[in-house]
């Protein structure tokens, strides 16, 4: 008899599994049939320029809102903006107040350990504008780490970090808000200034006579990728397949976006 009750015993804890299994199974077949049975892609998102902001009419433009334009229509559908504090956008997610984060969301292990991310579509990082008055004869990067080099901020960002981690012998000069920090490099009263882009690049762009880009490349990098509640494969499969088709579309978007300021004309200044 033992056999036999071991045996039941077996079956009954595979037909448990394969009862518990059936809903995330279901759910991640069905996800992207709902979108489009619906007819609307559902996007969260958070105001940030230029990810996402209002133009002069009330509209949302801004590299996100292209991206989950352009998504939505490929799929055959309407998409549907959903903004949402920055704080609450996963419980959001999560909680299937939309489909997908398509924010300009870094993809970290702590994130992943909530929600899964797609493969990367865009890029972001720490950056630099330099001073023409006083850092143009300088070589980059050797010469800006020396005590006759200094370097602002804003007071308790990631920047100020890497400052100090590549650069310990500059002197660093940390401020409230990012514009002061800046205007320092602009009236050359410090050598360069570090903040996340685009702000160094658009800063230059405005002050052409003044400032510069010593550094070809971001000094960190981080990876963006949409959001998705966990148990959604298919989404996922579907996702990564749009965004590996639509490469050359996302680098030409993210440039015209992040490294220029045609768009500035759109929205109020």
């Amino acid at each position: 008899m033992k056999p036999v009750k071991r045996i039941l015993g077996i079956g009954a804890a595979l037909l448990m599994a394969a009862i518990w299994l059936q809903p995330v199974h279901a759910q991640q077949e069905n996800m992207v049939e709902t979108i489009k049975s619906r007819g609307k892609l559902q996007v969260g998102f958070s105001s940030f320029v230029p990810w996402a902001m209002r133009d002069k009419q009330g509209q949302w433009v801004g590299f996100e809102i292209d991206v989950a334009t352009k998504l939505a229509k490929d799929l055959g559908v309407q998409v549907e903006l959903i903004p949402t504090a920055w704080d609450g956008i996963i419980p959001s997610l999560i909680a299937k107040k939309f489909d997908v984060i398509i924010g300009g969301m870094s993809i970290t292990p702590a994130r992943q350990e909530q929600i899964d991310f797609t493969t990367p579509y865009s890029n972001s990082g720490q950056g630099l504008a330099a001073s023409k008055q006083l850092a143009s004869k300088l070589k980059w990067p050797d010469d800006y780490n020396s005590t006759s080099v200094t370097f602002t901020c804003r007071r308790g960002v990631q920047g100020c970090k890497v400052i100090e981690e590549k650069f310990p012998k500059a002197t660093l000069r940390q401020f409230d808000d990012d514009a002061i920090a800046f205007q320092e490099v602009i009236n050359g009263n410090a050598h360069a200034v570090i903040s996340s882009e685009p702000k160094p690049t658009f800063f230059t762009l405005k002050n052409p006579d003044k400032l510069f880009k010593p550094a070809p490349d971001n000094l960190t990098t981080s990876v963006e990728g949409f959001g998705v509640r966990k148990g959604n494969a298919n989404s996922l499969a579907v996702f990564n397949d749009w965004i590996g088709k639509n490469k050359d579309w996302l680098k030409e978007r993210h440039s015209f976006w992040f490294k220029t300021q045609d768009w500035a004309t759109m929205v109020p200044q």
